[in-house]
């Protein structure tokens, strides 16, 4: 008699769940991680079948389970000694801070949570804990460790950590308004002059005197859309003043500009270096984001403050005048969670410049590839349930395409495979998936021409990348959200001339991203379209949008000059 051929639980598992199967798929591998505690493969298996199965705290905990057993792995395969893992915490955030480094942020934060101290806690491990969370889209657990740094460790940059993770939470609209009010209430409010008394001089008919507050002006992402600012800038109409951490560390700054280094002072000596350059509108272009000086403004050096470009959620600060959203950002009820008042500026919020060495447009990939490309460039944080759930529906309907997930952390083999588990609970391959880590530089802009479509997120778009992708050719899908924050891609892609590729909610957006690639030919035609609209469109028109800004500031400062006369 021929012996039966061995079976394999985990095979047949998968197989069970795509077929459609996902109870069935779980009471088979369930019994099988039981009699195989180590075995992290079938644990992912069985988490994609209990999604699928609607058991989503079953799958929760089966997820963590394969995460640390596939966690535990690389540290055995980093060569970490796992003796010294169980007991000593001080090796343990060693061990965290340099896997941190290479962006294995899975193994990261199991090292680092053990790592913690919680007698003698440390203000780094704690942060870099949370972190390496965050850029897994553990937004819950990251959530959980910046509140923690944010009461044992309080100080506004330990706290600006929670601003960001909240961002990314259910209700996040009010969590983020409440909690930057108690920022504000903390750091901001007790500096605040009830009334400032200030020396400028209140002539309309003179030059503004403008002044900037960021860390870097050309060495960060903010260099693309506030440059052509600066550059643009009528010296006639303004006097620009620049603040930023260490001048000399800049790329060229452009000329004419006033520029000071404050990275050594404190906020109330930078607070009174702005008072003495007599500035009438001072604009923050870095918001709760590490290397701000928000608490420069809350000493209220200048009659006028402005929020503007990295950080369009409110700061708190009850200080702080207005900040500035595109036209297309307007939903009913957002007032009320915004300590500023919202000045919507135009079609856009901010010009954005292509790099200098961004390579020539190239057809679309699906016509010599034979199949089509969808990406995403985002950090994980974006990449929300609803968002997997409604990319896997395409990479579902459309089995021969791939999806490439780029972002710096996505170089560690245990988020590549818990993202893979994610998407097959929803019915996507986890062969559909490829993972590519940073690239700078003219590595980073071919990369794009390898995409035939990127997708957008929701309720966390891109931004940066968005424009990245549309000035190299790469039509992006977005769609109208429910709130300001979550239309972010509509005024990035309409003033382009693309409305096709704004979709009303996410059952549009899936029938558009099929429809869009169904004829390789026709998505060539529409990328076609994409970089002259791009060229053709307010975010290359430097000048134009910066004479309306500098009209936008003066009425700001002119509005002041009336209700203190």
């Amino acid at each position: 008699m021929m012996a039966k051929a061995a079976t394999d639980p985990v095979a047949e598992g998968r197989a069970l769940l795509e077929a459609g199967d996902p109870a069935a798929a779980a009471n088979l591998l369930y019994p099988y991680t039981e009699t195989h505690p180590a075995d992290h493969e079938s644990r992912y298996w069985l988490y994609s079948a209990l999604v699928a199965a609607g058991e989503p705290a079953a799958a929760r905990q089966t997820l963590d389970d394969a995460r640390n057993l596939h966690s535990v792995a690389m540290l055995r395969a980093h060569g970490v000694d796992l003796n010294r893992f169980k007991t000593d915490k001080a090796y343990c955030a060693q061990i965290g801070m340099q896997l941190y480094a290479i962006k294995h942020m899975a193994p990261a934060s199991l090292t680092l949570g053990r790592g913690l101290d919680l007698d003698n806690p440390d203000v780094q491990t704690m942060i870099s804990y949370g972190l390496s969370l965050q850029h897994q889209g553990r937004t819950d657990e990251a959530i959980n460790v910046f509140s923690a740094a944010a009461e044992a460790f309080p100080h506004p940059a330990v706290h600006e950590f929670l601003l960001y993770a909240l961002f990314h939470a259910p209700d996040r609209m009010r969590q983020v308004s409440d909690e930057a009010r108690r920022w504000s209430d903390l750091y901001a409010a007790p500096l605040t002059p009830a009334n400032p008394v200030f020396a400028n001089e209140r002539r309309t008919d003179r030059p503004l005197r403008v002044g900037y507050v960021g860390p870097s002006f050309t060495r960060s992402q903010v260099a693309q859309f506030l440059l052509p600012v600066l550059e643009a800038q009528d010296p006639k109409a303004v006097e620009v003043f620049l603040y930023c951490a260490d001048p000399a560390a800049e790329d060229a700054l452009p000329d004419g500009c006033t520029v000071r280094g404050i990275g050594a002072l404190s906020d109330t000596e930078v607070a009174a270096l702005i008072r003495e350059d007599t500035i009438d509108v001072l604009v923050d272009v870095w918001g709760h984001t590490a290397g701000s000086r928000l608490p420069v403004f809350a000493h209220r050096p200048a009659p006028v403050q402005v929020a503007w470009i990295n950080f369009v959620q409110t700061t708190g600060l009850a200080c702080m005048d207005y900040i500035l959203h595109a036209d297309s950002m307007k939903v009913d009820g957002t007032d009320e969670f915004f300590t500023e008042e919202i000045w919507h500026i135009g079609p856009i919020v901010a010009p954005s410049r292509p790099s200098a060495d961004r390579l020539p447009d190239v057809p679309t990939p699906a016509l010599k590839n034979g199949y089509v490309t969808y990406g995403s460039f985002n950090n994980p944080a974006k990449l929300s349930e609803i968002t997997i759930a409604a990319w896997s529906l395409i990479l579902r309907q459309r089995p021969q395409d791939r999806l490439i997930l780029k972002y710096g952390p996505f170089v560690d083999p245990v988020l590549q495979r818990v993202t893979r588990a994610r998407f097959a609970a929803y019915g996507a391959a986890p062969e559909q998936l490829e993972f590519r880590g940073h690239t700078t530089g003219p590595d980073y802009w071919r990369e794009f021409q390898d995409i035939d479509l990127a997708l957008d997120p929701s309720p966390c778009p891109g931004g940066t990348t968005s424009c990245d992708a549309l000035a190299n050719g790469v039509p992006v899908l977005t769609q109208w959200g429910d709130d300001f924050y979550s239309r972010i891609g509509v005024p990035v892609v309409l003033p382009c001339g693309l409305p096709e590729l704004i979709a009303e909610d996410w059952d549009d957006y899936v029938a558009k991203a099929v429809a869009l690639t169904a004829d390789p030919q026709a998505l060539d035609a529409l990328r076609a379209r994409v970089r002259p609209g791009f060229e053709a469109s307010p975010y290359r028109d430097e000048v134009g949008f910066t004479r309306n800004l500098e009209g936008i500031l003066r009425q700001m400062h002119t509005r002041w000059l009336a209700e203190t006369a």
